[in-house]
């Protein structure tokens, strides 16, 4: 009998994968002292379109990044990618301007965007590195407090350097000799070097810990971002080693691209977050909304008049929930689910939930007003702490969610609700403000828990 061949075990494919990374990541290296060492096959080609044409695509990556790290992380208040897209939109802007000094293209030659590029991945570097820290609830919420002064301080460098630039103010008021670049490029080059290393660094020791294929692609685009800095202080300029360091750039920002397209659409930036955004005890609370009689309605109806019905309500109801500062996190079928303070940033929440459960019912209460025929929705709210993060595989369906008793007491609370009241937990009640009316209910039974539940029905 032929015994089949073992497949490789998961520690082996890692490791097989960080050595053809290593591997990958020096032949740029290799090619540079090739390139230097046997000068003759570094040839001269000068071509401005295609230099304006590659940094600008380089430009445009960055912005894609930027934009989609940017939205997730204001969306999970995560401090580490909010940092990570400062660093997109940085190195987007200092390329954007680099681009503008190609030769008889648009600007053409000036000081300032010639040094753009290499000013800019040293922004970019210092605000990966400081990213790669496992910053502190404290800090992580202070970064994101200070979220808007640091993408406004960011847009004024930006400003700053290109009306410099243009205007050709001091220090960049006039052309920059060869001898010159050449010293502030290596010096830049020798920050941006440090920088990066300590950025892949810090990717790398996240690596080991959460052994995520797309975490292993940032720190390898680092990498690259740091032999571009290397290739900066040595290239000679129209050469051949020339274009590597920008040829350099773009595939280290089209790596991160590339392996982002590959994650779980859902939380495609997880493997980045802290560790208290994939695994934290938040205080929230949670309101579940459904419509009673949702079973028999569907039976007497067509599957189009049974949608037209949903749409109408949730159509109303959705952006209700997130303009009271809820997030939907889920719609099933005719329920839906809403978390309040899930980002910790509202410790009044038991309030605004109530409240939001008040006017949901109350826009269903119109949006049905001449329909009486269509079913009418019960709503439960419950407070208190859960374990808010990420639910799923790393190869499969992710999920930004919330679990333990507080989610599923106020989905028992809810089934008990009165078709049209809202029912709240004895945690909700108690943080509510004087003067809230309520009506206590009789002890409830509810599956899942051993001792009767405390319940009130919400009046006003």
């Amino acid at each position: 009998m032929t015994a089949l061949p073992q497949r490789p075990t998961e520690t082996h494919e890692r490791a097989l994968l960080i050595w053809f990374g290593v591997a990958l990541a020096l032949a740029p290296l290799a090619l540079l002292a090739l390139f230097l060492l046997a000068s003759g096959i570094d040839y001269r080609w000068e071509s401005p379109v295609a230099h304006f044409w590659l940094v600008l695509a380089a430009a445009l990556v960055t912005l894609g990044l930027g934009y989609a790290v940017s939205t997730t992380a204001r969306r999970r208040r995560d401090a580490r990618l909010f940092l990570i897209s400062l660093a997109f939109m940085a190195s987007f802007g200092f390329l954007a301007l680099h681009a503008l000094a190609t030769p008889d293209v648009l600007l053409g030659k000036n000081a300032g965007f010639e040094l753009a590029t290499p000013v800019g991945l040293v922004v970019a570097a210092l605000l990966a590195a400081v990213s790669a820290l496992e910053l502190s609830r404290s800090r992580a919420t202070a970064v994101m407090r200070h979220s808007h002064l640091l993408v406004a301080a960011l847009v004024g460098l930006l400003l700053l350097w290109g009306a410099v630039s243009l205007t050709e103010t001091w220090p960049l008021d006039s052309p920059i000799a060869a001898e010159q670049l050449d010293g502030w490029q290596v010096a830049l080059a020798v920050a941006g070097i440090a920088l990066f290393a300590l950025a892949a660094a810090g990717y790398f020791r996240i690596y080991r810990r959460r052994r995520a294929t797309f975490v292993f692609a940032v720190t390898f685009a680092l990498a690259l971002l740091a032999e571009a800095m290397v290739v900066i202080a040595w290239a000679r300029n129209w050469h051949v080693s020339w274009w590597e360091w920008h040829v350099l750039m773009l595939l280290a920002f089209v790596a991160i691209a590339v392996a982002a397209r590959r994650e779980w659409h859902e939380e495609r930036f997880s493997p980045l977050y802290l560790d208290e955004t994939l695994a934290g005890a938040r205080d929230v609370s949670i309101l579940f909304a459904d419509l009673a009689g949702f079973t028999p309605f569907s039976e007497r109806h067509s599957p189009e008049q049974v949608t037209d019905m949903l749409n109408a309500y949730f159509g109303r109801i959705i952006p209700l929930m997130e303009q009271s500062g809820g997030e939907v996190h889920q719609v099933v079928g005719d329920e839906v689910m809403v978390i309040f303070n899930k980002s910790g940033d509202r410790p009044e929440h038991a309030s605004v939930a109530v409240r939001a459960a008040k006017a949901l019912q109350a826009t269903a209460a119109d949006v049905a007003a001449d329909h009486p025929d269509w079913p009418r929705f019960r709503a439960g709210v419950n407070s208190g702490e859960v374990l808010a993060g990420v639910v799923g595989g790393h190869r499969g369906h992710r999920k930004h969610g919330v679990v333990g008793d507080t989610v599923n007491l106020a989905a028992r609370l809810q089934a008990e609700a009165p078709v049209g009241e809202v029912v709240v937990g004895a945690e909700t009640v108690r943080r509510l403000p004087p003067g809230t009316v309520v009506e206590r209910l009789p002890e409830l039974r509810v599956k899942g828990k051993a001792e009767p539940v405390e319940a009130y029905v919400l009046r006003s």
